[in-house]
């Protein structure tokens, strides 16, 4: 357990580093769609915290695919819980979301039907690339 949690500390920590950099993206956007003029310190000093840790939390849970005994419809439900509610406490932290019933509904329906979508193109990846190098494996063994 002690080699997951700071695999997780340690895949967080390289991670964070892209939180600012997601933030000043989204800034960006928002000030060009005419959402935003200006910024508070206190604004910009939240936007930087809750990014920071949100891209800890999002690069850190990758680890749960790695333990072996959990099985893997139970990791995907884990890590996808735990990306929504981080997701949904950023926005509602830094006033990108309205705190209420339709806006969340909203926000939960693209979530996960982008969660989803997601793992759709790394499951036909997967089985493309697993494809491949199963073909390789029985060409190679044919000519030995």
């Amino acid at each position: 357990m002690k080699k997951i949690i700071l695999e997780f500390i340690n895949r967080g920590l390289v991670a964070c580093g892209f939180g600012p950099l997601v933030l000043a993206v989204i800034y960006l956007i928002l000030k060009h769609n005419g959402v935003i003029e200006t910024l508070t310190v206190d604004q910009v000093c939240m936007g930087i915290f809750t990014l920071t840790a949100l891209a800890f939390i999002v690069g850190g849970m990758n680890i749960i695919y790695q333990i072996e005994r959990l099985p893997l419809m139970i990791a995907i439900l884990i890590h996808g819980t735990v990306l929504y509610i981080s997701y949904l406490a950023t926005y509602l932290l830094n006033d990108w979301l309205q705190a209420g019933f339709v806006p969340i509904v909203v926000f939960t329906v693209i979530f996960v039907v982008g969660y989803i979508a997601i793992w759709i193109i790394i499951c036909i990846l997967t089985k493309r690339n697993t494809a491949k190098i199963n073909k390789i494996i029985k060409e190679k063994q044919g000519q030995g």
